[in-house]
């Protein structure tokens, strides 16, 4: 098996080595960095899996309430049933400073502990960059090489950045520093998992989370490993499609030419959705999607470097959506997920099954929003010669009709997409600049969806600030977090802190 540490390491290899310009010895930031090393292990020992245990979730929300609260910040838990969300905040809010509200979730994805090379998922462990297993009082000393990392569920998605955020704000505490905009903070219980509840919470708490401009800390930073700047993200859409054959299974030699044969029938529609390119073929699929100069400009200067990604992932060729990665992943995509029907392998039976079944997701971009593409798709289906029903066929429909489907309503999360000129993606990148030395990337729409239509009632900008190295194998086994970039992750959010944000021609259009 490739070692995960390995699976990014060509393209990785060209900015690992991400660090702030030099410290002093006796630097403020990397001693709050270094004091917060035991509270990110310590909050990674506890369990965190909604969906598993809501007692976990309340053992963590009471965790981390106590954690910000021991340093002198403002904190509550949100009531949400039996998974509470937490809010904290600078103690000082000033009506003479913009405010920031920074969200991160503190629930991780389900794990399988025997997929893991160590005892225990909730049991941190200190890996060299070759996969060596280190001691873990090394990190704790602060004495870790910033290629190590620390392996455990949540280690970067997304513990690492809450805790940053604390080091921050201790930082500036020590250097007897009032921040250049006021912090809140609101952590969620529910982004990977369970029923999404964020956007009830924050109606409740409109008045108490109300903010200038909004930081997501989530998601993967650009595969160089350079400061990274994000200005949106694709929504989603997604439907079941099942087409049913005979009323029940039939024999394959007695029926095989007779009776047509659901399985093939699904593959013969599902085909129709795209060409041999790639791209879709759903009339009105791509409609509205139009790249302006300043866009196109922005997608040349993130530095991908594609034949790698192809090593990487292991493909010959892309699809020809897009004329690169950046452009491809800002259209709107049609992906079938996963089929069903009847048996294979040692389970297989010479019979025509009754009935396929195909998970369709789709990705969505602005110009395309979700009940758009999902009444495309069900058109499209419909000009195939299908009668779409309601379920099960009934007596009636099957002596009917000779193509018969069912498609489920299917649901979706709108996209995100903040004006690259937009004055809070300004303050963002200056402030990096000013840390790091150098310009940060700047991605206009990363392919994945985060939750943020349940900020959007809050009316304020919403951009995205990854902080966590991009090969961390987030919701898989082995996820890991890249010490350098924790302590870099830190400074920027320092940096940021005292950066003064300045929104008066912000466009609010999001």
């Amino acid at each position: 098996m490739i070692s995960p540490l390995r699976l990014f390491s060509a393209a990785a290899a060209m900015c690992l080595c991400l660090a702030p310009l030099p410290a002093a010895a006796d630097d403020p930031v990397e001693a709050a960095t270094v004091d917060s090393l035991e509270e990110w292990v310590a909050f990674l020992r506890l369990p965190n899996v909604t969906t598993q245990s809501t007692a976990d979730i309340r053992a963590n929300a009471d965790w981390i309430e106590a954690e910000f609260q021991r340093y002198g910040y403002d904190a509550q838990q949100l009531a949400d049933g039996d998974t509470p969300m937490v809010y904290a905040a600078w103690p000082d809010l000033s009506p003479d400073r913009k405010t920031v509200l920074f969200y991160a979730h503190m629930d991780g994805q389900p794990v399988h502990p025997e997929e893991w090379d160590q005892e225990s998922p909730w049991s941190p462990v200190l890996k060299t960059a070759g996969g060596d297993v280190l001691p873990l009082e090394r990190l704790l000393k602060g004495e870790a090489d910033p290629d190590d990392r620390l392996f455990a569920r949540s280690a970067a998605d997304d513990k690492a950045p809450i805790i940053m955020l604390l080091a921050a704000m201790n930082a500036l505490q020590a250097e007897g520093l009032e921040p250049a905009v006021n912090i809140k903070i609101l952590l969620d219980s529910h982004e990977e998992g369970g029923p999404r509840t964020l956007g009830d919470v924050v109606t409740r708490n409109a008045g108490l989370l109300a903010a200038d401009a909004i930081v997501m800390l989530d998601g993967p930073m650009h595969i160089s490993n350079r400061p990274t700047v994000v200005y949106g993200h694709r929504g989603g859409a997604g439907f079941e499609l099942t087409v049913f054959g005979a009323r029940t299974e039939l024999h394959s030699g007695h029926y095989g030419n007779y009776s047509p044969n659901p399985a093939q029938l699904l593959a013969s529609l599902l085909s129709t959705f795209k060409d041999d390119c790639g791209r879709v073929t759903v009339e009105g699929f791509y409609d509205g999607v139009v790249f302006d100069e300043e866009t196109k400009a922005a997608f040349a200067s993130v530095p991908d470097d594609e034949a790698a990604i192809n090593r990487r992932i292991g493909i010959a060729e892309a699809d020809c959506v897009g004329a690169s990665y950046q452009e491809a992943i800002n259209y709107p995509s049609f992906n079938i997920a996963g089929i069903r029907s009847a048996d294979v392998g040692a389970s297989r039976r010479t019979i025509i099954p009754e009935s396929a079944t195909a998970a369709i997701g789709m990705r969505t971009v602005p110009a395309t929003p979700p009940q758009r593409l999902l009444s495309l798709a069900r058109a499209h289906i419909q000009a195939q010669g299908y009668h779409l029903v309601d379920g099960v066929p009934t007596e009636e429909e099957r002596q009917t009709y000779p193509r018969l489907a069912y498609m489920t309503k299917g649901g979706g999360a709108p996209a995100l997409q903040t004006p690259l000129t937009a004055p809070v993606g300004n303050w963002i990148v200056t402030s990096l600049t000013e840390t790091f030395g150098e310009a940060p990337v700047r991605i206009p729409l990363m392919g994945g969806t985060v939750p943020t239509s349940g900020l959007r009632a809050l009316g304020a900008p919403i951009m995205l600030l990854p902080l966590v190295n991009a090969d961390n194998n987030q919701h898989a086994a082995n996820e890991n977090m890249r010490i350098g970039n924790y302590y870099a992750g830190v400074r920027a959010l320092h940096g940021l802190m005292l950066t003064p944000f300045d929104d008066s021609t912000e466009e609010k259009d999001n």
